[in-house]
């Protein structure tokens, strides 16, 4: 699950929540012990997240759909292509417009800047900037995200032809998608009942 998943499946009536939901990307190990209950429990609602995803029979799927290409890399495509589908078809999961959805996310992280680390106080700038969450609803949008991942990997990792496979096998990755992400809804909605309400 990339930045949107992770944001529409802690959704954002509990900021410190949906913070620490963020923060999982950048707080390593039990250095989230040092914030707030509520951070941490975001932090560990990122960590159940991925754990779910990355051991899923489809998601696993997608994966080899892409492995011959990319190996390991293949695990960051799937990520961005599942974020694409969730924004192109947003309107199938919430009654809120996506733009509106980005824009309150963008201000909920701006209002919480002083628990952000270092990396993630660089990133957001870029981030609100660029409109990542709304521009992942395109392949361009999507084609971005590959290229500047791309430039940032220590090896050639070829991520900036992801695209052309995300388009070569769309509907493939879509039905992988759309399975997933209604069995994913019933276990955050489960997790966040049990441990956050």
């Amino acid at each position: 699950m990339n930045y949107l998943a992770h944001f529409y499946l802690s959704g954002t009536q509990h900021p410190l929540f949906t913070l620490g939901n963020f923060l999982g990307d950048f707080v390593k190990g039990k250095k989230y012990q040092s914030y707030p209950s509520e951070i941490q429990k975001g932090i560990l609602f990122h960590r159940a997240v991925d754990t779910y995803t990355d051991e899923h029979p489809l998601v696993l799927k997608s994966k080899k759909r892409l492995f011959p290409r990319y190996h390991h890399y293949s695990a960051v495509l799937v990520d961005l292509f599942y974020d694409h589908l969730l924004a192109a078809d947003f309107q199938q999961y919430s009654s809120q417009p996506l733009a509106d959805f980005a824009a309150e996310v963008y201000a909920l992280l701006e209002a919480q800047q002083r628990w952000l680390p270092e990396k993630a106080l660089f990133m957001l700038p870029y981030m609100k900037r660029d409109n990542w969450l709304l521009n992942y609803g395109t392949i361009d949008g999507i084609g971005q995200a590959c290229a500047g991942i791309a430039r940032r990997t220590r090896f050639n990792s070829g991520l900036e032809t992801g695209p052309e496979d995300l388009q070569a096998h769309y509907k493939d990755f879509q039905q992988d998608f759309q399975l997933f992400f209604s069995e994913i809804q019933a276990y955050t909605k489960d997790w966040i009942e049990s441990k956050l309400l």
